[in-house]
């Protein structure tokens, strides 16, 4: 395989850079919890029920905590109180959130948003090897499915949006939140007022600000926003060759010459295409061709749109892990951040396959594919349909994480990552904006 460059990192956003802060919010959760033993949900003490009946699962989920190295940074939070010390504290916390809406965090004059509070939780027990062998297993996924979808439906619930407002100190239409959601807009300051971060959201997005709530119904209904008319115009919608870009999103990787199977746990995590595409009998068309990542910030648009016209031949959603982080990347701070490519084989994740209407490009795929908290994925198409380029396919709930495109190994693709080289500094290209031209 060969790659124009890999480079795993922190990305997205979804968890602050600062380690300090999140580890102040973790140390008050847990004198929060610990202060006050409260009944679980239902469906975390159907978890506690699972970890205690299954002898395996019991077995992870002590050795995932006890693994967890007696050092510092990873013994104590800067309050020199011990993180997360064993699977009963973890329950309690996960308890704590399922009717909370993460909030934009602000403490003096550092901010960031705690966007994956499970992530966060289970910090750096992910990478000890009982956890890479726990969040591996069915019976856990299933059991934290339930747990997230129990958890989406109170954000997409009226209750949800006590966040949105204009407190400093949690607010996502506070100054600072609406400064940080406005510098990930690639054309901010081209036409927009800087100094206004409210006006730059109101121009970008729909939205009524003399409504409660800007017309939000609920904290997924903010975070699934959609673009005003004409913020997002679709790149050449009449030339074929032009392929647009499915996701608001930076671009990670290009590589070329993909092959069917590879070990995509180890350090460079190359992509395995029958595991990315889940064994489909449609994979043998993209052996030797090329796969686009690009992953999504938390702060960004998170719906999909089509690169191409075409017919929709599948779509379908494949549930995996919702934590599972590359061990060879050691410990992720941020959870499976760091393991952007490994999560492609693993994640859930939905799978779109379209006949583009070129003959030069062919069977493509589009891979949305969900991270920890931000799994969901809802395709709104349908197997037969045609779609122009440009046309809405889908949906992540509560975010999205990143997302592949495949191409066959008989495409010639020029690509256009506006000015970058994937990696640790990209940024964000615009959703349906040109990223790659087809040469015949």
């Amino acid at each position: 395989m060969s790659t124009e460059k890999t480079a795993p990192f922190r990305v997205g956003h979804w968890l602050p850079s600062d380690q300090t802060i999140l580890e102040k919010w973790m140390d008050a959760l847990i004198n929060e919890v610990e202060a006050q033993i409260k009944p679980l949900h239902p469906v975390i003490a159907e978890f506690k029920e699972l970890i205690e009946r299954d002898p395996e699962i019991y077995m992870f989920f002590h050795q995932m905590f006890t693994q967890v190295p007696k050092r510092p940074p990873y013994n104590k939070n800067p309050n020199g109180k011990p993180q997360v010390k064993n699977y009963e504290q973890m329950l309690r916390m996960m308890n704590a959130i399922m009717t909370r809406t993460p909030e934009w965090s602000k403490q003096g004059n550092k901010s960031g948003l705690i966007g994956f509070p499970i992530n966060a939780i289970l910090d750096w027990s992910m990478g000890t090897t009982g956890g890479y062998a726990a969040f591996l297993n069915p019976k856990v996924n299933a059991q934290l499915k339930k747990i997230l979808n129990e958890w989406s439906r109170f954000l997409g619930s009226r209750d949800s949006c006590y966040v949105l407002d204009t407190n400093p100190a949690r607010g996502w239409f506070s100054e600072a939140a609406l400064t940080a959601l406005a510098e990930m807009d690639p054309y901010y300051g081209e036409g927009n007022d800087p100094k206004d971060p409210a006006a730059n959201f109101k121009y970008n997005f729909a939205c009524d600000p003399d409504q409660p709530h800007w017309g939000f119904k609920s904290w997924d209904d903010f975070f699934t926003r959609e673009f005003n008319e004409g913020r997002r115009p679709v790149a050449a919608p009449e030339d074929n060759d032009i392929i647009a870009n499915a996701c608001e999103s930076a671009p990670y990787r290009v590589a070329h010459n993909v092959q069917r199977r590879e070990n995509f746990w180890i350090k460079a995590q190359p992509y395995s295409l029958e595991h990315m595409l889940a064994n489909d009998d449609l994979t043998d068309h993209f052996i030797g061709g090329t796969v686009y990542q690009a992953f999504l910030s938390a702060k960004s648009y998170h719906r999909w749109h089509s690169p191409v016209s075409g017919k929709v031949v599948k779509a379908y959603v494949v549930d995996g892990s919702y934590y599972s982080e590359a061990l060879s990347e050691g410990y992720d701070p941020s959870g499976p951040n760091e393991s952007q490519g490994y999560i492609t084989e693993v994640a859930t994740r939905a799978i779109i396959f379209i006949e583009a209407d070129n003959p030069a490009i062919g069977l493509m795929c589009v891979m949305p594919v969900g991270m920890a908290e931000v799994s969901s994925c809802q395709i709104a198409v349908y197997e037969g349909q045609h779609v122009e380029k440009g046309d809405p396919l889908g949906t992540f709930h509560f975010g999205g994480s990143t997302h592949c495109l495949f191409f066959g190994p008989q495409v010639k693709l020029a690509f256009d990552l506006h000015g970058q080289t994937p990696g640790l500094d990209s940024t964000n290209i615009p959703v349906k904006s040109k990223i790659a031209t087809v040469h015949t």
